[in-house]
């Protein structure tokens, strides 16, 4: 069988693939990361993690009625092009969680001996999992090629860009003027 040899069920199954590699690495690397030392409430919590999840739903769901509109021609080059960019939006966000090493969390946290990190891609970007994300996201809308993984994208940058905001309060509260000249070099979600 050729490898190269691509339809959209292939290309949909890959890049579940490169989901479930993301995940994964999370789920391991979970183990080893610092103590809380602060933490945002339950409520904001929700605030994120519940459009963050119906993103997903939506990107991932089956039969939206209306919501599977196509947006984009089912075609090889749209697959391929999706699953480039779903590999590498996961690539860089398993480069950006392995930069935080043992002060990332899930959650808005500062860590016990919590670290302004500025190597890797966060001398470019303050939220560069987030990026990758995004990007692997605008993959797997390309290759699904719905209204509804669009949406999903969509709802999911929201959550993010709060979150991120969240997390700058922070990181504002605890390094002061180090994480102002930081932001000042920086962009949220993509190289200023």
């Amino acid at each position: 069988m050729n490898w190269l040899a691509m339809d959209a069920g292939r290309a949909s199954a890959w890049a579940e693939y490169f989901w479930m590699a993301l995940l994964g690495v999370w789920v391991v690397m979970w183990f080893g990361i610092k103590r809380v030392k602060q933490r945002e409430t339950s409520l904001e919590r929700a605030q994120h993690l519940i459009p963050l999840l119906f993103g997903f739903w939506l990107l991932f769901g089956r039969n939206w009625n209306g919501l599977n509109t196509r947006l984009v021609p089912d075609t090889p080059a749209a697959w391929w092009l999706g699953l480039v960019l779903t590999a590498l939006g996961v690539a860089i966000s398993i480069w950006a969680r392995v930069s935080l090493g043992t002060n990332w969390s899930g959650v808005v946290t500062l860590k016990n001996n919590h670290e302004l990190i500025r190597k890797g891609l966060y001398r470019w970007i303050r939220h560069p999992i987030y990026t990758g994300i995004l990007l692997a996201m605008i993959g797997t809308a390309l290759i699904k090629g719905h209204l509804r993984g669009w949406l999903g994208f969509l709802v999911v940058w929201a959550a993010f860009y709060f979150k991120a905001r969240r997390e700058e309060g922070f990181l504002r509260h605890e390094f002061g003027g180090g994480f102002e000249e930081h932001a000042r070099h920086t962009g949220m979600f993509l190289p200023r």
